[in-house]
């Protein structure tokens, strides 16, 4: 086990709120980003159903953001278009990362 924890908020989007979705994710991620996040990315799929997934240092840094003042992002965005967020958490058992490309 790495420590690292991924989360996973989904939720099926109608078309016409999608631009308002990838428009609040990019203001989100243009500000400052929560002490222990790694790595996040809004991925869309087939039948509307978009994905926020969000690589925490650790389960501390993920419990620090959920019991903060502010309420959780992803969840939030996902309600401000309408939709229902579904929350799955996952333990990151093996990391592999590809060797960059030489220039």
């Amino acid at each position: 086990m790495t420590g690292e924890v991924l989360t996973e908020v989904s939720a099926v989007v109608a078309p016409e709120r999608e631009a308002d979705l990838v428009a609040a994710y990019r203001d989100l991620v243009a500000g400052p980003l929560p002490d222990g996040l790694v790595r996040t990315e809004l991925l869309s799929g087939p039948d509307g159903r978009w994905r926020i997934q969000t690589l925490w240092r650790d389960r501390a840094a993920l419990e620090a953001m959920r019991t903060a003042a502010e309420p959780p992002a992803a969840p939030r965005l996902f309600r401000e278009v309408g939709a229902d967020p579904e929350l799955a958490i996952f333990d990151v058992a093996v990391r592999s990362i590809a060797p960059a490309e030489p220039s």
